[in-house]
């Protein structure tokens, strides 16, 4: 019976660490968006629809489209705007043409911060992946993870 409980202590403590290490929503991702992204991504930025309305007046202010809460910035990430958050974010390295994204460079002061903060956006996506919703495979669809 000892050897039970002692199995069951050393697997609770071996966990802890995956736990600690995974990236969600909530714990890292709102964060670090309402630090490097909300100014332009709050709630008074348009829905996606209105947004793509009057895209050049919006841009002029310097506002792109919603996505402070979690379901917003989702649907950049699955649908229905697959993999327009990875698109936006890559630094060039997932790319044909090797060029980043236009809003990497918001991803921090300088490129050791970016490339941090990058690698937390993709540890939380899991299939980091720039295709659009008709060309992703049930396959890459099932990488992602995007945990709340």
């Amino acid at each position: 019976m000892r050897n039970v409980f002692a199995a069951a202590a050393l697997a609770a403590l071996t966990a802890i660490p995956a736990q600690a290490d995974e990236i969600t929503w909530s714990s890292t991702i709102n964060p670090l968006f309402e630090k490097q992204c909300i100014a332009c991504h709050g709630s008074d930025a348009p829905e996606y629809a209105a947004f793509k309305k009057d895209k050049e007046t919006w841009l002029k202010k310097g506002v792109g489209m919603r996505m402070e809460t979690y379901s917003h910035l989702v649907s950049f990430v699955g649908w229905p705007n697959s993999g327009a958050l990875m698109r936006r974010l890559d630094d060039g390295s997932s790319s044909k043409e090797g060029k980043p994204g236009n809003m990497y460079q918001h991803l921090g002061s300088d490129e050791q911060e970016r490339q941090a903060n990058l690698a937390l956006f993709k540890k939380w996506v899991g299939n980091w992946n720039l295709k659009r919703w008709s060309d992703l495979s049930k396959e890459e669809l099932t990488g992602i993870k995007v945990k709340y």
